[in-house]
């Protein structure tokens, strides 16, 4: 009898192995929580094409758009875990969005196996072209001067522009009329016809207003400045180097996935970031490809919970999600 036990637990582990290898055997869903074009989007299609190359399956892009990418995050992570569906989170979803949602129906450190990090954003700080201030330390010291009458565009509440905006309010010390927008590109249209004074995004929504002149790019968020727009000084050259955000992509699973599968997810990730098509692509979009060390799950999960405990203290400092 415990000899057929053995050789009956031995053949489940043996099943359960060969399951586990043949992993992926259907295409992957990615849930991407915004609509089709943004910059999530776009970095979700251009390493998830590598992705499908090295797993052998398509990764099948679904965009989930509502709540500032909540509503779809909160899909993905009730879906089943078998690593079939996936999802590329950000900042928000990932980091500001406890903050912002008091009733938010995941928790961003708990109910997620983290795959790895795909690529950054850098954030710039932009006016609209007849801003009086041409420099940071004359934006900063027109803004303390004015708050209450100037208009910052946004992208609405949860959103990059709104989150890192408040972020940047909470080191001035501002208190500015606050616009929302449905997007951000009603936003960016008023800006450019100077109906609103200022806004914070991300490099790939803003480069072709700024290459053309019709906005201002005043500072990046970034330690070193963006081959994209190498004349834009970072916000430490430019005298307020507390101002560093960066709108991180990153893929998640739903919580309980096994192991062997989230390996395998990053180890296709990691193949991806490796590539030099890829990276270019990434690179000329303006975003940041991070080193090896940061592409692991252990990475994610710190990155993770340490943006959820700055948000949390950036937005208990402006009082909520104003």
């Amino acid at each position: 009898m415990k000899k057929a036990m053995m050789v009956l637990t031995a053949l489940a582990f043996g099943l359960a192995s060969v399951a586990l290898a043949a992993y992926p055997e259907r295409p992957i869903t990615m849930i991407v929580p915004f609509a089709a074009g943004g910059p999530t989007d776009i970095t979700a299609r251009i390493v998830g094409e590598h992705m499908s190359r090295t797993l052998g399956q398509q990764i099948v892009i679904e965009n989930v758009a509502g709540a500032g990418g909540t509503t779809g995050i909160s899909r993905a992570a009730a879906s089943t875990a078998d690593g079939y569906t996936i999802m590329m989170g950000h900042m928000g979803t990932h980091g500001a969005a406890p903050a912002v949602y008091p009733n938010l129906k995941y928790n961003p450190t708990k109910d997620f196996e983290p795959v790895g990090l795909a690529a950054g954003t850098p954030i710039l700080v932009v006016t609209r072209k007849d801003f009086p201030a041409n420099d940071l330390k004359g934006f900063v010291a027109h803004v303390k001067a004015n708050g209450p009458k100037l208009n910052e565009a946004h992208a609405g509440v949860g959103s990059v522009s709104h989150t890192t905006c408040t972020l940047l309010h909470s080191i001035l010390g501002v208190q500015p009329n606050r616009v929302a927008y449905r997007g951000t590109g009603p936003a960016l249209n008023d800006l450019v016809a100077g109906q609103v004074d200022y806004m914070c995004d991300q490099i790939v929504n803003l480069t072709p207003q700024i290459q053309g002149g019709t906005i201002k790019a005043l500072a990046i968020a970034t330690a070193e400045r963006s081959p994209a727009l190498p004349n834009v000084p970072t916000t430490k050259e430019a005298g307020l180097p507390e101002f560093q955000v960066s709108a991180w992509n990153a893929i998640f699973a739903p919580r309980g996935t096994p192991k062997d599968v989230v390996a395998r997810l990053n180890d296709a990730l990691v193949k991806a970031l490796d590539d030099a098509n890829t990276r270019k692509r990434l690179l000329d979009l303006g975003g940041d490809v991070p080193d090896r060390a940061g592409r692991s799950p252990d990475a994610l999960a710190k990155l993770v919970q340490s943006e959820v405990a700055r948000w949390a203290k950036v937005f208990k400092q402006v009082g909520g999600a104003k």
